[in-house]
């Protein structure tokens, strides 16, 4: 491990020394020659890359779930897991988009696996580094855009423009002949979201545009628009065509992620009628809105969401619920990076939490402290006083502790920035063990509940 780290600190300094263009140069060779190296793994595959700011990880794993379920071998690799048929092992890289050799090699496996499409969650931040490069994609799906990693880019439009990087390159990307079937290039896009039109008007084979609202579609894109959206406090439901889809998921966010899922899986071949056969089982991916029960008499949710749209969708999906007083642990994800939302994330939890308590997320190199601050001082704008119902608690275990004790017989305690990622990236490139929901149950346990025999009803 230290061996490791100490290879990756070199390799750190010796890219920071090197041109922007220089060092975009050796990215991409890099990549090419990874795909080289594992004889260009994705050739054999359908690819289906997803991209967006949010939903990303949840669409990927619908649409791998909605495959698998009709028959289909899948393998996936996202911000949560990387799967291979029958195995599946959590992401501890603290990365979207896998290094490009790890990202290959895992393609590679797909390939002995017999696997017949990849699903690879694409980043900014990996196509930036030309992570993608090798990666022959087939269809594309297009879930939202809102500002994120701006500072990172250089500004909102750098940012979407890194996104629509692969669906530029993708109409110059040879069609593939799999099984003797003919591999058409698709792109799919999300037309409630106002940047959905500068996606759909790259050159592919097929587009198609989904959402729950009415949206003016491009010359020559399908429209797979639902109605009758119903969002109940475990499941949803909609109409898509004449097939009625009903999905055991919580919340809005889910419906939009489980729409784009099906429609891809329409746009590869199956028919509404399959698909909504197998909707009916799908389950929640680790980490998003995940609920933790021991027996407590409250509920206790752990999310990943730790920017701003993410976090209003949480919010959305809790009003679904019936519950008391909302109680929620948050920090701020990215030390060195996003400084601007922070005090927007602090701001919002205090507008709608009746207690706030920040704490310590992924520092990096930056004082955790400062950071805990700034979004602190979000909270205080919204109204919040320290010690009454603002509390600054740098152990992260110690505020999901103090969260809980704080918590009443049908309160909600909700845990947003990190959800099932096993590892806490501080200082000096280090990653520590962590998982929320494990420091959640060891909490529970230590205050007494240790069963499933009562919980507080939806």
């Amino acid at each position: 491990m230290e061996a490791s780290r100490s290879f990756m600190t070199i390799k750190s300094f010796i890219t920071s020394l090197l041109p922007p263009g220089i060092l975009g140069l050796y990215h991409r060779i890099l990549a090419s020659f990874a795909a080289f190296w594992f004889r260009y793994p994705s050739r054999q595959l359908i690819v289906i890359g997803v991209t967006g700011t949010n939903g990303k990880s949840s669409t990927a794993q619908y649409i791998g779930q909605l495959l698998e379920r009709m028959g289909a071998k899948v393998g996936w690799t996202t911000t949560v897991n990387i799967k291979v048929n029958d195995r599946e092992i959590i992401n501890d890289q603290k990365m979207t988009m896998l290094g490009r050799f790890q990202t290959h090699a895992w393609l590679k496996k797909m390939v002995k696996a017999g696997c017949h499409y990849a699903i690879v969650e694409t980043s900014s931040q990996g196509i930036a580094q030309f992570r993608h490069v090798g990666i022959a994609y087939d269809v594309l799906v297009f879930t939202n855009l809102t500002p994120e990693h701006i500072e990172a880019h250089g500004g909102f439009e750098a940012y979407k423009k890194a996104k629509q990087t692969i669906f530029e390159e993708l109409a110059s990307q040879p069609r593939k002949t799999i099984a003797g079937q003919d591999i058409p290039k698709i792109i799919i896009a999300n037309t409630d979201d106002p940047h959905a039109k500068d996606f759909l008007t790259f050159g592919s084979d097929q587009k198609y545009g989904f959402g729950f609202g009415e949206a003016s579609l491009l010359d020559g894109v399908e429209s797979q628009h639902a109605r009758s959206l119903q969002i109940g406090s475990g499941e949803f439901s909609f109409d898509l065509g004449k097939q009625k889809m009903t999905v055991p998921l919580l919340g809005e966010f889910n419906a939009a992620n489980v729409l784009a899922a099906v429609v891809t899986c329409q746009a590869l071949g199956y028919s509404l009628e399959q698909i909504a056969q197998v909707a009916s089982r799908l389950h929640a991916v680790p980490g998003r809105m995940e609920r933790i029960d021991l027996g407590q008499p409250f509920f206790v949710y752990v999310d990943y969401a730790y920017e701003p749209a993410a976090l209003e969708a949480v919010y959305n999906s809790l009003d679904l619920l019936s519950y008391d007083r909302l109680i929620q642990v948050l920090g701020s994800a990215g030390g060195g990076r996003d400084v601007s939302r922070r005090t927007i994330l602090g701001k919002m939890a205090a507008s709608k939490a009746q207690e706030v308590l920040i704490t310590n997320e992924d520092p990096y190199e930056e004082d955790p402290q400062h950071i805990i601050h700034m979004v602190a001082d979000g909270a205080r704008q919204g109204g919040k006083q320290d010690g009454k119902d603002l509390f600054l608690v740098l152990d992260r275990q110690e505020a999901i502790r103090l969260a809980l004790s704080h918590a009443k017989p049908h309160d909600l305690v909700l845990i947003t920035g990190k959800g099932c990622e096993p590892v806490m990236a501080i200082a000096h490139g280090r990653k520590i063990p962590w998982d929320d929901r494990a420091a959640v149950r060891r909490a529970l346990q230590e205050q007494g509940y240790a069963s499933l025999s009562t919980h507080p009803s939806s």
